[in-house]
């Protein structure tokens, strides 16, 4: 008798951890919904540095490597689809805004093509990213 006594008393002394886990997994939940994930453009860019620059986060990402190539949403694009492909990325977030990655080696030519795109599509906040020196 005295054994059932013992086990009793346990089961009467022992925490439910199960209210405890279900606030943990709804933290979860919320943290990972909530994240914000870095957009990368997809090429390895040396930024330039700039005495000025200041931290925004991006919608739309563009990179121009050292060779002058064009990276959007990891992937290489021709100069002349620049407009349509920002365009499509545009549509999909209307309030977003442009950033310019450009390496240290791009050209500016490269830099106010892109501009000049997403002006004529209608993005009015562009900037490029630079290094804080």
């Amino acid at each position: 008798m005295s054994k059932r006594q013992n086990t009793a008393e346990e089961e009467a002394g022992a925490i439910d951890l199960t209210p405890m886990l279900d606030v943990v997994f709804i933290m979860l939940i919320f943290f990972i919904v909530t994240a914000t994930f870095i957009k990368v453009p997809g090429a390895e860019v040396v930024k330039p540095e700039a005495t000025t620059a200041e931290l925004k986060a991006a919608s739309i990402l563009v990179a121009i490597n050292e060779s002058n190539e064009i990276w959007i949403a990891k992937e290489k694009v021709d100069e002349r689809q620049v407009r349509i492909v920002l365009e499509r990325l545009y549509s999909e977030n209307p309030k977003g805004w442009l950033v310019i990655q450009p390496d240290k080696g791009a050209n500016i030519e490269k830099i106010a093509l892109i501009a000049q795109a997403a002006r004529k599509i209608g993005i009015e906040k562009v900037s490029v990213a630079t290094e804080k020196s």
